[in-house]
């Protein structure tokens, strides 16, 4: 039997010049290729019990949320960057022998552990720079370590907003974050469940509750009020203590996304999740129609799949 609308919640991630769409049964990867043609990557999804419980434990699911979606979505990007070179120097792309067993596996698992590190080594970065700078900077401005916590975020969000814009001024990451605003336009259109033709998608708002953007706007928010519990008596002590509680902060993060998706419709609570929506602001653009009916291809070859595979 087809899943209901209600039950079904979907996510997705912009790619190069496409749109990934995570269904119940396979991760579907759409690319509008040079010639104007829609391709698809077609990645089903394996079913690991212990993967599924983890998933279920308040505070370690988001963790593993965060892992797996690095991991797989390094694949996705890697087809649809793969599919752009390809496009642009077609005289330089040679005919691939065909892959062995142990090959493909060793593909797969290289992309995963590169997706893996590329998001552990940039949460780092992001949470001790401004560690570091902050100390430099207001070491022996006033001795409130909270105060000191406060002026670390409010320098991670200058940092994590600055460097967002510097690089959507290139033109190949705002198509990325056009494609990003396509697929939040698919995923509200399909929540109101209106049919998904173009001019229908593009009436609604780029931005959306749950999304990657707004859990890292949370990790901040809620990493000052983490840290403020904890004493450090120096630089290294404030930096170790980062990165022992980063876990935590991303647990709760990704609960407090979750709770706030729910209250989106709730008068007044709703605005708990405005931080995201305002980070939103520079991750997505408008979308042009070519890009929406990209992001429509993905999504609805996503759910032929889960239909099929879920039909009794």
């Amino acid at each position: 039997m087809e899943m209901s609308q209600q039950a079904s919640v979907y996510g997705g991630q912009a790619v190069v010049e496409g749109v990934m769409f995570a269904g119940k049964s396979v991760h579907v990867t759409a690319v509008r290729r040079k010639n104007n043609e829609i391709t698809f990557l077609e990645v089903p999804k394996e079913d690991k019990v212990w993967l599924n419980r983890l998933k279920k434990i308040p505070f370690i699911r988001g963790i593993v949320a965060i892992v797996e979606a690095s991991a797989k979505g390094s694949k996705h990007l890697t087809y649809s960057a793969e599919a752009y070179a390809e496009d642009e120097n077609p005289d330089a792309a040679k005919k691939p022998e065909k892959p062995t067993l142990a090959g493909n596996l060793a593909l797969y698992l290289g992309v995963a552990v590169i997706g893996v590190l590329s998001l552990i080594f940039g949460k780092l970065i992001f949470t001790l720079v401004p560690a570091a700078v902050e100390d430099v900077l207001f070491r022996n401005s006033f001795d409130n370590q909270f105060l000191h916590t406060l002026v670390e975020g409010l320098i991670k969000i200058v940092f994590l907003c600055v460097y967002i814009y510097i690089i959507s001024l290139t033109p190949m990451i705002k198509r990325l974050f056009q494609y990003h605003g396509a697929e939040h336009k698919v995923i509200s259109a399909y929540e109101a469940g209106v049919d998904l033709t173009v001019p229908n998608v593009q009436r609604f708002s780029t931005l959306h509750y749950r999304c990657g953007s707004s859990f890292i706007i949370f990790t901040v928010l809620l990493g000052v009020i983490i840290y403020s519990f904890f004493h450090y008596d120096s630089l290294a002590e404030r930096m170790l203590q980062r990165i022992l509680l980063l876990p935590v902060v991303i647990g709760v993060s990704y609960e407090v996304l979750r709770f706030t998706n729910s209250l989106r419709d709730t008068p007044v609570l709703r605005y708990l999740g405005y931080p995201g929506l305002w980070l939103q602001k520079l991750t997505t653009k408008e979308p042009e129609d070519a890009q929406v009916e990209v992001s429509i291809a993905s999504f609805n070859r996503m759910r032929e799949i889960d239909r099929g595979s879920f039909v009794s």
